[in-house]
């Protein structure tokens, strides 16, 4: 470019130039004349042509919410990108949805990119199942769809399908059966009849199943949880909230726990059987690894954990009682009696042990009442065979009728279960005492009915006479234990615990077990020959006195 002599002054360039117009190359005169073009279509940002918009590509996807990262900054290497494509051309609204294989896809396991090991902004892909983050030009998702060819994704938390690399969106009616088993979804009507009418369907392997008596997966040892996670799931109140409540909000236990209840009795699942990875990963994180995937533990320790921290994750009050589902579902109250016992020698230097004559009376709240069995026989029969005693669930339960007593810690105790009942009981039967040494099992067999629990004996009613009407309780649950003896690997010859679950299917009558992923029938004659650890009964609804033993 020439310079301006000193003598012209800047007013007469300007004129100049207005007439003659400006002095530039014919190459860029041409370039400029093109960009003009990209401008007027919208294609001009920031003073600058972007290269999406060039003839050469198509437009590929915008900056949207979905493409940033945790701190709302668009990705790196995103800048740059065009608008999205709105839609494929007409004619290929269907194209590449034929490579969607649904047998490869598991939507159980824990949200992460693949990669990146990030939960934020996840896509799953729906031809071979992993999970990637991000649909941008720089992410993980874009990456993999044009190194495997791989191109339509699912979006884990809007459920909206993309094909990418173009990165538009697809709605087409055959993907509503991927989208329902990422976040199954229920009406109050469809609810009310799980356990009215008998449902019986198949998976994507022609496996029959039945929603609600599933296999949960054993990842490791994790059976413990897999028995009570089973067991709460049946608890109709319970399960009906969690099914049809919007839990967004709430703290992260409360939305895995009912999402896994939701997988359970899943109608429209791809597979038989449902992993709890999700909930057990929360459940390590919050319990401080107290409870893992990894270690076998109690599954009554677990079960009082779980449902006192289900009970503050739904807002329920440490304080108030009935704050939340969970204690509506299972809170009552217990009289507790006490009185002190005292030793003292007498004159000849005999230990003698005084009763005080105060009698101190408590109200005390529970979620679970435990059932002591007697001692375990020492002797054998006469065939040299160790004894398995047999005791009736009725026998165990007088602990509760005001009358029997108990000595603790220097005090007599005696219980008496308060009117009114809550609508669901759980017993634990104890069958494991520690000392120093050692850990005793009891294998003492319980006898039980499956309907028609009369517990009016162990009730006070409130007027403080006596309960006249029977109040009946059928089983639901059944949580068993089993000893049996490890046959192969570093640990042959130990003796290891086995947890099992016993569910009634209100709709048919039947009864299914459950060990991790195994299913059967079972005879409800034959459920308490194992040894019963943890029950769950339901008050019955129909009018009192009308029960009959099952």
């Amino acid at each position: 470019m020439s310079k301006r002599p000193a003598e012209e002054t800047v007013e007469a360039l300007e004129a100049q130039q207005q007439s003659t117009g400006p002095q530039t190359p014919k190459r860029a005169r041409v370039e400029e004349v093109i960009d003009q073009e990209f401008m007027e279509k919208g294609s001009w940002r920031n003073g600058m042509i972007l290269e999406a918009s060039r003839p050469r590509a198509p437009a590929l996807a915008t900056d949207t919410d979905e493409d940033r990262d945790e701190e709302g900054d668009v990705a790196v290497g995103q800048l740059g990108v065009g608008k999205a494509q709105e839609g494929p051309s007409e004619g290929f609204s269907d194209l590449y949805l034929d490579t969607i294989n649904r047998v490869l896809l598991d939507f159980d396991f824990e949200k992460l990119c693949s990669v990146s090991l990030s939960n934020i902004n996840v896509y799953a892909c729906l031809v071979c199942g992993k999970y990637f983050q991000g649909r941008g030009r720089s992410s993980h998702a874009y990456t993999h769809s044009l190194d495997q060819d791989h191109h339509v994704f699912i979006n884990i938390a809007s459920l909206k399908v993309y094909v990418l690399p173009e990165s538009y969106e697809v709605q087409n009616k055959t993907l509503e059966d991927i989208k329902y088993v990422v976040n199954p979804t229920y009406t109050k009507a469809a609810v009310m009849k799980l356990d009215k009418e008998p449902l019986i369907r198949w998976d994507l392997g022609g496996k029959k199943y039945i929603p609600g008596f599933v296999g949960l997966n054993n990842i490791k040892q994790n059976d413990y949880m897999n028995v009570v996670v089973h067991a709460l799931a049946h608890v109709a109140p319970l399960r009906d909230y969690f099914m049809l409540e919007d839990l967004s909000a709430r703290p992260e236990l409360a939305q895995r726990f009912s999402i896994l209840v939701r997988k359970i009795w899943n109608p429209r699942a791809f597979k038989s059987h449902v992993s709890p990875h999700e909930l057990l990963q929360e459940i390590s994180l919050r319990s401080s690894k107290r409870f893992t995937l990894t270690t076998q533990s109690d599954p009554v320790d677990f079960h009082s954990w779980f449902i006192n921290n289900l009970h503050l994750s739904l807002g329920g009050s440490k304080t108030r009682p009935g704050t939340s589902i969970i204690q509506r579902v299972f809170q009552g109250k217990l009289k507790v009696e006490s009185q002190t016992i005292t030793a003292r020698a007498d004159a000849s230097d005999r230990l003698r042990f005084e009763e005080a004559a105060e009698i101190k009376t408590d109200i005390v709240r529970f979620m679970m009442l435990t059932l002591d069995l007697p001692p375990k026989p020492i002797f054998k029969d006469e065939q040299d065979k160790n004894i398995i005693p047999q005791v009736p669930l009725t026998t165990i339960l007088s602990k509760y009728d005001g009358l029997h007593s108990q000595e603790l810690l220097g005090q007599r105790k005696r219980y008496r279960l308060l009117s009114p009942l809550p609508p669901f009981l759980i017993f634990h039967i104890k069958r494991f005492s520690k000392n120093k040494f050692v850990e005793e099992r009891n294998p003492t067999i319980v006898t039980f009915p499956t309907r028609s629990l009369d517990m009016s004996p162990y009730v006070q009613p409130s007027d403080g006479g006596s309960s006249a009407e029977p109040i009946w309780y059928d089983l639901v649950a059944n949580i068993t234990h089993e000893s049996v003896t490890t046959t192969s690997g570093k640990k042959e010859g130990d003796i290891r615990s086995v947890y099992k679950v016993q569910l009634v299917n209100k709709a048919s009558g039947e009864w299914f077990q459950i060990q991790d992923l195994f299913v059967e029938e079972v005879a409800r004659e034959l459920l308490f020959t194992s040894e019963s650890y943890v029950q769950i009964w339901q008050m019955r609804r129909e009018p009192k006195g009308k029960g009959s033993e099952g």
